[in-house]
């Protein structure tokens, strides 16, 4: 497998806005799909939080994948210029692209810088001989990175405009490959960029984990539909595709009017609330909970959930469940969840969205929540208790709210397993500033919290675990 572009980026802009991240990767990879057809989905991207799974040596892979790689997609941040690894990273693809041109004669721009925030002053000859400020993608790329694009508008022409442009540069270089390294150890290449001035300290982690259940378009399932209701179609009537879900028979899928959401090519695609909101609702909780303050990862639910989980809580971390009503009673989610149902899991949170294409009252909506009743027997039953952590027919205009207080109510559980808190860590990994008084067994005010200048400072992150790249 030689990967069109290899995906080089800081672990410390992943953990300050992963939301972002994850999407830019995504766009990329799709729009870099769409214009080379040709290319298996394998083949398009290499990214290591993708890819790497529990044992793999992750330093002999990403090794592997940047000797074969057609071209590198450089993240360049001040953070990105601060990590060692990523100066591994850069120098060593560099260092590719230098001896294709010895033993070729040919120069392969195959190293493409996209600014993600304003690089800093005094970088290395070496990076400053690639060109990475690109004024023809307009004035707001230019003067404040892709990230300000993103935080504007996810979705607006501006952001889009950079994406296809990224997209156009990486298969063009892609089609001129680079000769492949016999032999690349990572861990004996001199970087070429600072190692960070500090480390911080160890202590409690901010990170929240997201999984999803949720359906996604059904191959050979697809049908249409007359929107009922015309109000919803901008004041008019129009054909919505309707994809089946997973595991639930095509028969009774085509008996029923309604179908849960909008389903995308993947589980994080699923967008429950009509008119389909953009961003979709995986990546709408990872933007909240990273504008409180933390940071997030993303997986789906499989029968390694339960593990996952216990993981989560070993390390400090709270989890949260977003739960499609609708696949939540067929495989491949049905088990992973009566599993967790049946377990102890209390720093997890879960959030089953009422759709506004859900049934209303009568036997069908019987029907969807009785089935997530049978999934969630015991979950269920403590729903309306003091502070739950479970939450079902979660409505639009109450899912953010009722998501950050879910979080906060986890972190507060997290907090009250340990008998005693060192108070200079805790204040550190929760956004605390040194002269903010840590509650005792609370150090996270109940939703919304009143931040104070003092206490907006970012969260700790996490130690690296195995299987991780040490960015």
């Amino acid at each position: 497998m030689r990967p069109y572009f290899f995906f080089s980026y800081a672990r410390r802009d992943h953990m300050a806005g992963g939301a972002f991240v994850d999407q830019f990767f995504s766009d990329l990879r799709d729009e870099l799909a769409r214009i080379e057809p040709a290319a298996g989905p394998g083949e398009l991207a290499y990214r290591d939080t993708e890819r790497l799974r529990v044992g793999d040596d992750w330093e002999q892979q990403l090794s592997r994948m940047l000797a074969v790689s057609r071209t590198m997609v450089a993240l360049y941040s001040p953070a990105y210029f601060a990590s060692s690894y990523c100066g591994k990273e850069w120098t060593a693809f560099d260092g590719r692209m230098r001896r294709h041109q010895k033993m070729t004669g040919e120069a392969v721009p195959a190293l493409i810088p996209v600014v993600w925030e304003p690089p800093p002053a005094g970088l290395p000859a070496e990076v400053l001989r690639i060109q990475y400020s690109q004024h023809d993608l307009g004035v707001a790329y230019a003067t404040g990175g892709l990230r300000d694009l993103l935080r504007a508008d996810p979705h607006g022409p501006d952001y889009r405009r950079v994406v296809r442009a990224i997209a156009e540069r990486v298969r063009e270089a892609a089609c001129r490959p680079l000769t492949e390294l016999p032999h690349l150890d990572l861990g004996r290449v001199d970087g070429c960029f600072p190692v960070p001035d500090a480390v911080p300290p160890p202590g409690r982690s901010g990170m929240v984990r997201i999984f999803v259940a949720a359906g996604h378009k059904a191959v050979g399932h697809t049908a249409a539909r007359r929107t009922a209701d015309p109000s919803r179609a901008g004041g008019r009537t129009a054909d919505a595709a309707v994809y089946a879900v997973p595991g639930i028979p095509a028969q009774r899928q085509d008996e029923d009017r309604y179908r849960g959401g909008w389903y995308g090519d993947r589980p994080r695609d699923w967008a429950p609330y009509h008119p389909p909101r953009l961003p979709p609702l995986v990546v709408q909780a990872q933007q909240a909970i990273t504008q409180a303050g933390h940071s997030t990862t993303l997986e789906e639910v499989g029968p390694g959930l339960a593990a996952s989980l216990d993981l989560a809580r070993e390390n400090n971390e709270v989890s949260v469940l977003l739960v499609d009503p609708w696949a939540a009673t067929a495989e491949p989610y049905r088990q992973a969840l009566r599993d967790f149902d049946d377990q102890n899991h209390p720093v997890t949170g879960v959030l089953v969205p009422a759709g506004t294409d859900d049934p209303p009252e009568g036997p069908a909506r019987s029907r969807l929540w009785g089935g997530v009743r049978d999934v969630f027997p015991r979950n269920w039953l403590h729903r309306s208790g003091p502070e739950p952590l479970f939450k079902v027919r979660v409505p639009r205009e109450r899912f953010e709210t009722d998501l950050l207080r879910t979080v906060t109510v986890a972190q507060n559980r997290l907090l009250d397993e340990t008998d005693e808190v060192d108070p200079v860590l805790a204040r550190a990994a929760f956004g605390l500033g040194p002269g903010v008084a840590a509650m005792p067994a609370l150090l996270i005010p109940a939703w919304p919290p009143a931040v104070s200048p003092e206490a907006a400072l970012p969260p700790a992150p996490r130690e690296p675990r195995e299987g991780d790249s040490e960015r």
